[in-house]
Formats: C-alpha cells, structure tokens, sequence
C-alpha cells in the first residue's frame, strides 16, 4: 500500500468513526459527495459539520443522532448567526480537561462553507425547503503577509543545511546521518514549490532523473509531473545513494525519503527539520515548509512574469488564488513603472 492510499484509509477510517454518532442523513451526504471530493475534504468537513450539530442539538435539546431534515430545515437566521458568534471562542472537553477553542475568519469561512454544501446538497434533492446559510454573509478574510526568504537567506539556509556549522554538539551528531536527505528535501521545497504532503509522500519509482522529473499527486487527487533544476537532481541524487543503503523497515519499501526510524518521514518531521534550519539563519523570520513553497512561487513570478506558469505549476486549480498570493508582485511592477517614466529631463 502506498502513501496516498495509507492517508486516504485513515481519513476514510476517521470518516466512518464520525459518522457512527451522526444523523443519517449525514451518511446520505457523504455517500452523495463522495465522487466528486477527495478523502481529506469529506473528512474536514465531517469534522466541521460535527461541530455544528453538536451546537444544534444544544439549543433544541435534542440528541445529534435524533436530529432531522425538518429540524435543519427549521434552523432559523439569527441562530445559525449566533452559531458563528459562538464558534469564535468555545469550551470542549478533551479527557478530563476542558479546552478554549478559537476559530479565526478563515476557519469559521471554512465552517460556513461546509454547513452551506450540505444544505445546497440537500436543497437540490428537495429534501428540504429553506436554504438559510446562503443568507448568512462569511467572514471578511484578511490577507497575511507573504513571508518567504530572499535570495540571500536561500544560500544560507543550503549552506547551514549542507555543513552544519551553528548546530549544537548533539544537533551535528545527528545531522551527520541525516544531512543528504535534509538537503534534498529542502532543495526540492525551494527548487519545485511542491506541498509538503505531496514531498513526503514521493516513492523511489515517482523520481525519473532522465527527465528530471517526479509524479506527485496532487490536492483533489490529480497527477502530475513536477520537474526539477541540476541542483535539485544533484541533491536528490546524493540522497538516493544514500538510500540505497538503508533498509527500511516493513510497510516502508517504497517510500523515498525515511526517518531516523527507517519508516516513511512524516509531515511534522519535515516541518520541524525546516523549523530547526531556518531558526539558525533567518531567526526573525517564522518559516514552514509552506513558506519555501511561496519563496519558489515568489522567485519564478520575478523570473517569468508569467502568473499562469506559477499557477501550472504550484498545481493552482483557479488562477485568481494564484493572483491574490502574489499580488504584492504586481505591486512592485507598478512601482517599477512609474520610476520608469520622466516627465522632465534632469
């Protein structure tokens, strides 16, 4: 079994372990989106709609299990208004503790989202009358600040991955064993802009160093061949020597990049070996793997101009999010354009 199909199992496993204490129209709804969604989707919004229902069931006094059609159709405005209020800050208890969870503009647009698909899903059935999430305005989203590196930090960052020098004694121990697979792992991060699941999941037959290239698979489940730069060949070639060398543990063959344990490296282990490097030369800087994806996003936009090659290839479904994460380039283009012009001659 490979990656993609051990995370599509545990999502699918989370999927059917939510849905035990759910309504059973939740499981006609999931049955009904199931063609046209990816595992992780149906599990995110199993997971948002839970949440919903739990709050439901509170302020009609009525088990999750018992809830109906009629009762979501009954929802009226001001309570599902007063759900996103809610939702914003709210108590749960995990174990014998209880927890303040927060949900930003971001999180609660998701939420609202998820609650506003079930209803469109149940709407076009005609199962129920009332479409009252479509009235309900989401959250106005803020823009972050793209951080990336600059080309400078980028050298620092290969240079400290490569050789070690601002590791402490038991840091460098370790990085002794490790520092071809850091290495290829960041320089393929920084040199193909791809997400850190779609990096983790590579298995050694996706790598075709004749074409320089790597099928992943991408978010929603496509296919796709990513191809890469002589530094990032020559970087993943040294790991593959390497590799070449350990034998993984059972379940863990075909997987490319391993950890210390000879098993499949994990997402977070990717997130904090690029949390410890970057730390060391950009300490100012809070810098995730997603962040070497904007810094390639960043550097082929300045390269190309071309913001449907940076789509292309960051594997972008719709141009316009492409668009709104480097806006900010454009910016400095406009700016550029009016240095350009003079209206007098000095």
């Amino acid at each position: 079994m490979n990656y993609d199909d051990i995370v599509n199992l545990k999502s699918t496993e989370e999927l059917r372990r939510r849905l035990k204490d759910m309504p059973k129209f939740m499981h006609e709804f999931f049955k009904g989106i199931s063609d046209r969604t990816s595992f992780r989707t149906r599990t995110s919004y199993a997971c948002d709609l839970n949440l919903f229902l739990e709050y439901f069931s509170k302020i009609r006094d009525k088990e999750i299990k018992k809830i109906t059609l009629d009762d979501l159709d009954s929802i009226t405005v001001e309570e599902l208004e007063d759900y996103m209020e809610y939702i914003t800050f709210y108590e749960k208890k995990r174990g014998e503790k209880v927890v303040i969870m927060k949900n930003d503009e971001r999180a609660k647009s998701r939420k609202l989202a998820a609650i506003r698909t079930l209803y469109k899903y149940f709407l076009k059935k005609r199962k129920i009358k009332f479409n009252i999430p479509q009235l309900i305005e989401p959250p106005k989203v803020h823009e972050k600040a793209i951080v990336r590196l600059e080309v400078d930090e980028v050298s620092k960052l290969l240079d400290e991955v490569e050789k070690g020098d601002k590791l402490t004694h038991n840091q460098f121990v370790c990085h002794e064993k490790t520092k071809f697979r850091d290495l290829a792992i960041i320089s393929l991060l920084l040199g193909t802009g791809i997400r850190i699941s779609e990096c983790v999941g590579i298995n050694i037959k996706d790598i075709n160093f004749r074409e320089n290239g790597i099928r992943v698979l991408r978010k929603g489940g496509n296919e796709s061949i990513v191809y890469f730069g002589d530094e990032v060949r020559q970087a993943l070639k040294a790991y593959a020597k390497q590799r070449k060398t350990i034998k993984p543990l059972e379940g863990h063959e075909t997987a490319f990049f391993l950890s210390m344990h000879r098993k499949r490296i994990t997402v977070r282990a990717v997130q904090k070996l690029v949390q410890k490097y970057t730390n060391l030369v950009t300490p100012n800087k809070k810098i995730s793997p997603h962040k070497l994806r904007s810094t390639f996003g960043t550097n082929l936009y300045h390269e190309t101009g071309d913001i449907y090659l940076v789509a292309d290839v960051l594997g972008h479904k719709d141009i316009n999010t492409t668009k709104k994460h480097y806006a900010d380039m454009n910016e400095d283009r406009r700016r550029l354009a009016a240095k350009i012009i003079k209206l007098r001659e000095n």
